[in-house]
């Protein structure tokens, strides 16, 4: 996907990714990219949108970097409704580290790296998402490319926080989620044979998961929910979810500080050429002083 798809200038874009096998993508890109720490892309996009919110930030996650040791970030990101996109790529799997099962295998489920089925219920990011305040919420699907950049697009065009799940295959070490799987290659049609692919379109069935009135909110995130359970046989892909009715944590702080965004801290002189800082912490301190 072209950024001059979005009419988003270059120099205002930042990519962020954690540790795994999505983790070497803001190497790829013609853009400014910050290659983080496990589980920790989140609160680094954070604080490079709070710091220059005209940045246009993009989150690039694994399903175990960001929903194993990154779980307690990706909760909080959602209650702040930060104005960013987070895109987890999903193939059940520690594709890095030999194909342990990450948060999202299900339970149950034998992928070959390891020695019996997994013992532990799978997290549904979806219904995480629903539960903890991302207010756009969509799937898609690796070998779907027109789709995916489509969903891509919406979410970085989305006013609040975004989260985008990839259905990955891993070809090394999940060989039951694979693209054949996905495909429905074990499912023949018995009028004619052919396979009955699990994945189908949300937007093709009549769902609509836009909140146009905030009263609309809890009824769709109630529909939302029911969709984000559906696995296996019919998987959906689509938007579950958008309510641009909730205000941005960048909104949030310009009622509190009147000039944050015409003068964010990105914008702040504080040091002369020299080094020397040029801000005095006085006030701060006299406001904080216990009597």
């Amino acid at each position: 996907m072209a950024l001059v798809d979005l009419n988003i200038p270059i120099h205002r874009v930042a990519i962020f990714s954690g540790i795994g096998c999505h983790a070497k993508i803001p190497h790829f890109m013609n853009t400014y990219g910050v290659h983080t720490l496990h589980g920790r892309s989140l609160p680094f996009a954070i604080g490079a949108k709070l710091a220059n919110p005209e940045l246009e930030v993009i989150v690039h996650s694994g399903d175990g970097d960001g929903l194993g040791i990154g779980a307690g970030h990706f909760v909080n990101t959602g209650r702040r409704n930060m104005d960013m996109t987070c895109i987890i790529h999903d193939n059940g799997v520690y594709g890095l580290t030999k194909g342990q099962p990450s948060p999202t295998l299900r339970l149950g489920v034998k992928t070959k790296a390891i020695p019996k089925p997994n013992i532990n219920e799978g997290i549904n990011p979806i219904a995480l998402a629903l539960a903890t305040g991302y207010t756009f919420i969509a799937r898609s699907y690796c070998y779907n490319v027109a789709h995916l950049k489509e969903i891509i697009k919406k979410a970085i065009n989305h006013r609040g926080m975004a989260l985008v799940i990839v259905q990955q295959c891993c070809t090394t070490y999940n060989d039951i989620n694979t693209k054949e799987w996905y495909g429905g290659e074990d499912r023949p049609d018995p009028a004619t044979g052919k396979p009955v692919p699990r994945l189908y379109k949300l937007e093709e069935t009549g769902y609509d998961g836009v909140v146009r009135k905030p009263e609309e909110a809890l009824t769709k995130t109630a529909a939302a929910f029911t969709k984000a359970y559906e696995w296996g046989n019919r998987i959906p892909l689509g938007v579950f979810y958008q309510n641009e009715h909730v205000s941005t944590f960048q909104e949030r702080i310009s009622q509190r500080i009147s000039d944050y965004l015409k003068n964010p801290p990105s914008k702040q002189v504080i040091a002369d050429s020299e080094g020397k800082p040029l801000t005095s912490i006085k006030k701060l301190l006299e406001e904080l002083k216990v009597s």
